[in-house]
C-alpha cells in the first residue's frame, strides 16, 4: 500500500497510512529524546562560573613567558559538568597580558569546585606594557575571559563563554613571589 496516491484526493488518504506515518513520527521523537538524554529536557545547564585562584611566572625566554595561572571552577547546577577543555585570555589594567588553552579534562560533581591549571604565553613586548608603572598603582585589575567546552546533551549548548574580574594590590603580587 502507498503513503501517497497521486490519483486520490488528499481528503480521502487512506486512514491506515495516516495510522502509519503518526507511529513513525512518535518512534522518531522517542528515538531523538532517548539518543539526546532525558537531562536536558526541562532543565537548564547553568554555565560554570571562573575565579582566579593563583598565578605564577614559570618560565622567561627570549621572546616570551610562561605563566601558570590557576581557575576554580564552580560547578552550581545539579548534574555533573564534564569540561573538555578551555580558551582563555588574560588581561592586566585593561590591556591583553597572556592567551593560553588547557585539554586537562574534569568531571566536576554537582555544586561543587575543582583547580584547573591553565598554561597562558605572553610576549615579551606585552610583559613590559603590562608592568610598566604597575608599582605607581594601588590596585592592579585583571580580566579572564574565554569559553570552556562542556560534553553535554544535543539540547544543550557545548562552547560557553565566561568572563572573571578583580583586583589585586601591588604589595599583594609582589609578596606572593
Amino acid at each position: 500500500m502507498k503513503f501517497f496516491d497521486p490519483r486520490r484526493p488528499l481528503n480521502l488518504i487512506h486512514h491506515a497510512s495516516i495510522y502509519r506515518l503518526t507511529h513513525f513520527g512518535t518512534i522518531v521523537i522517542s528515538a531523538f529524546i532517548f539518543l539526546t538524554g532525558c537531562a536536558g529536557l526541562g532543565k537548564r545547564l547553568e554555565p560554570p562560573r571562573m575565579n582566579l585562584s593563583n598565578i605564577r611566572l614559570q618560565e622567561v625566554k627570549a621572546f616570551e613567558s610562561v605563566l601558570q595561572i590557576e581557575l576554580r571552577v564552580f560547578n552550581t547546577n545539579d548534574i555533573p559538568i564534564h569540561i573538555k577543555g578551555i580558551d582563555c585570555e588574560l588581561e592586566i589594567n585593561d590591556r591583553r597580558f597572556a592567551t593560553g588553552v588547557s585539554n586537562k579534562e574534569t568531571k566536576i560533581p554537582p555544586y561543587e569546585t575543582e583547580i584547573i591549571p591553565i598554561f597562558v604565553y605572553s610576549s615579551i613586548m606585552e610583559v613590559f606594557k603590562g608592568v610598566l608603572g604597575l608599582h605607581n598603582k594601588e590596585k592592579i585589575t585583571y580580566q579572564i575571559k574565554g569559553k570552556v567546552w562542556l560534553e553535554v546533551g544535543a539540547l544543550a549548548p557545548s562552547v560557553v563563554p565566561f568572563t572573571s574580574n578583580g583586583e589585586l594590590s601591588f604589595d599583594d603580587v609582589v609578596q606572593s613571589n
